[in-house]
């Protein structure tokens, strides 16, 4: 695997990782860390040490405290990844408010029942969010004061460095986070929600370090590395693989405000630690085989094939070693794949892993064959990190098994149930609902179905997903939908329907991005409301689902299928910034093309 970064072993992390509260573990890595790197942007034009980190997050916690913010209280922050999150982050939490992030694309009406129900006084945005920042105070009035992280104020209320030169009179900084308990509150996530309204879920000291304790204890975590944070900050595996993580082990963390500059963003910072959503890998797992499909008879296409076979023989003998990925392979072919790592910015990483919606087989199996061993792991945003699988024995297509610390179990019809001190500590002033979510012997039921196989567990699909056809068979559309999706890259979503009816049908949009070179490559207009009834595109796709019904039962094949017009965005109307399809209000937006298919194919 990767070397070790570059001045990781000059800091012991085992004090921060025993800290009662994050706060004590960033101080003591801070000290511990000194002039290391703690946040940078990919072409360096903003950099910043530890020992800055620490000075700066002490400027704006006093800022902070000037305007209201308290212990209990809660800080709003619509921003996208750059450093001013991390800072404006942990200054609120050392002060003892819920620091937490709302998705950029949220409309400002879509913002009101998060402040409403997190009562924070205070949202910390940038420019290109001012406006809908604005609105939001305009909408919600308990919303005091908007800090804009940029010289000019514009119609905000304090600048960034403006919040940080505010001073209060008696003001402790030392005090405030000393006082703190491992019970204090941190942040609150807001469920993207496929149904209703968000809800607020709280996390503890105690909470997210227990989880950084059982990664840990699964497998060593190599203080000092080096991470890029790219995920949306809302999304909780985002804050705690990389802003919470850092806390601990001291990672310098790259900030890429723009997701489409990701590839940039890796091989300026070579991370040692990288987690993603599928779609994300998806895209480089693409641009690998797109390689090797190029010269089919070349050196990347023979050692991808070696790879592949190898992983898929360790697999069919039961799990492959993740750490000697490429044993079995040639000189040439070992050479060949760590050039290909080394021009994604990939050579270096120690741990990979994936989570938040499914993933196919087949996008695993290319990052095993090229020597990047991707691990998987399961949680929700109320119990975080609860199952992943072990790096010396992985199980292609499961989840792994529980965290040290955590207990797993599946109810009489496959719920996984989960408890531990993973879990949140409630829903924010939402008694009630927290207790239709956790019982009364502390198992949080989670909503999702999974098999035991083993000590492992493999997600089939969501409960209230499951698809009940009129003859009373249930199905899974999450299968239905992944094995489509992994036998075609221009194809972005699938959305399986079949709720009531004879036979299942689906709704397909196009990945843009793929689709766009499909344009580029075939001297067509790049639109996609003119290449969804492109024949070329046509073609790809009813063969992508002809592959996936020789897969399927009867029963669950798809009998007819419509290629939209327009691609699903995360956080628009189809899907969640998390990628979970949103089946309600697609079945409610796309009838007219529903009742179509179902007409033509009766």
């Amino acid at each position: 695997m990767a070397p070790a970064p570059a001045g990781a072993t000059a800091y012991d992390a085992s004090s921060a990782l025993a800290a009662s509260t994050l706060c004590e573990a960033f101080q003591m890595t801070a000290a511990g860390r000194g002039d290391a790197v703690a946040l940078r942007l990919p072409d360096d034009s903003f950099s910043m040490t530890w020992t800055e980190y620490a000075e700066r997050v002490r400027e704006l916690a006093e800022g902070l405290a000037s305007l209201g913010v308290e212990r209990g209280g809660a800080v709003a922050l619509l921003m996208s990844n750059r450093p001013e999150v991390n800072l404006a982050d942990t200054a609120a939490i050392h002060l003892g408010a819920a620091a937490f992030s709302i998705y950029q694309t949220n409309p400002a009406k879509a913002n009101i029942p998060l402040i409403n129900n997190s009562g924070a006084k205070v949202l910390v945005t940038e420019p290109a969010f001012l406006e809908v920042a604005l609105k939001t105070r305009e909408l919600a009035p308990t919303l005091e004061t908007i800090v804009v992280v940029d010289e000019a104020r514009g119609g905000a209320d304090l600048t960034f460095a403006e919040l940080a030169g505010r001073r209060l009179e008696g003001f402790d900084f030392d005090a405030c986070w000393r006082a703190l308990e491992p019970e204090d509150v941190v942040t609150l996530v807001y469920t993207s929600g496929t149904t209703g309204e968000p809800k607020g879920v709280q996390h503890t000291h105690l909470s997210l370090l227990h989880g950084l304790r059982g990664l840990e204890e699964f497998d060593h975590v190599t203080p000092g590395g080096r991470l890029v944070s790219f995920l949306p900050m809302a999304h909780i595996a985002e804050r705690w693989i990389s802003h919470y993580a850092s806390m601990v082990w001291g990672h310098a963390i790259t900030a890429c405000p723009d997701p489409k500059q990701l590839a940039a963003a890796l091989g300026s910072t070579r991370p040692t630690r990288l987690f993603g959503v599928p779609r994300v890998f998806e895209k480089l797992a693409a641009a690998v085989e797109g390689m090797a499909a190029a010269d089919p008879e070349g050196p990347l296409a023979d050692a991808l094939n070696a790879g592949l076979a190898r992983v898929r023989a360790e697999q069919a003998a039961g799990t492959t070693d993740a750490k000697n990925p490429d044993d079995g392979l040639t000189e040439t072919q070992r050479a060949t794949l760590a050039g290909v790592r080394a021009k994604l910015g990939l050579d270096c990483l120690e741990w990979t892993c994936v989570a938040a919606a499914p993933s196919t087989n087949a996008m695993h199996e290319t990052y095993h064959a090229i020597g990047i061993p991707m691990l998987q792991i399961w949680g929700m945003s109320e119990c975080v990190f609860s199952c992943i699988t072990p790096i010396d024995r992985i199980k292609i297509g499961t989840v792994g098994r529980q965290v040290p610390g955590v207990e797993v179990k599946l109810a009489e019809d496959g719920e996984i149930l989960v408890r531990g001190r993973n879990l949140m500590s409630g829903y924010r002033n939402e008694p009630e609902k927290t207790k239709e979510a956790i019982d009364e012997d502390g198992w949080l039921w989670s909503g999702d179905v999974a098999v035991q196989e083993g000590d492992f567990y493999r997600i089939v699909d969501r409960k209230k997903e499951l698809i009940i056809n009129s003859a009373g068979k249930n199905m899974s559309p999450q299968k239905i939908e992944m094995a489509i999706k992994e036998t075609c890259s221009l194809i972005g979503q699938v959305a399986a329907i079949g709720d009531g009816k004879l036979y299942v049908t689906a709704l397909v949009s196009l990945d843009e991005e793929a689709a766009t070179a499909y344009a580029e490559k075939h001297g067509l207009e790049p639109d996609i409301a003119k290449l969804c009834t492109d024949p070329g595109v046509c073609a790809q796709v009813a063969a992508a689902i002809a592959t996936a019904n020789e897969s399927l039962a009867r029963v669950e094949q798809i009998k007819t299928h419509t290629i939209l017009p327009t691609a699903w965005q995360p956080g628009g109307d189809e899907i969640t910034p998390t990628m979970k399809l949103k089946r309600r209000i697609i079945t409610e937006k796309y009838e007219a093309e529903i009742d179509a298919m179902y007409a033509s194919a009766s």
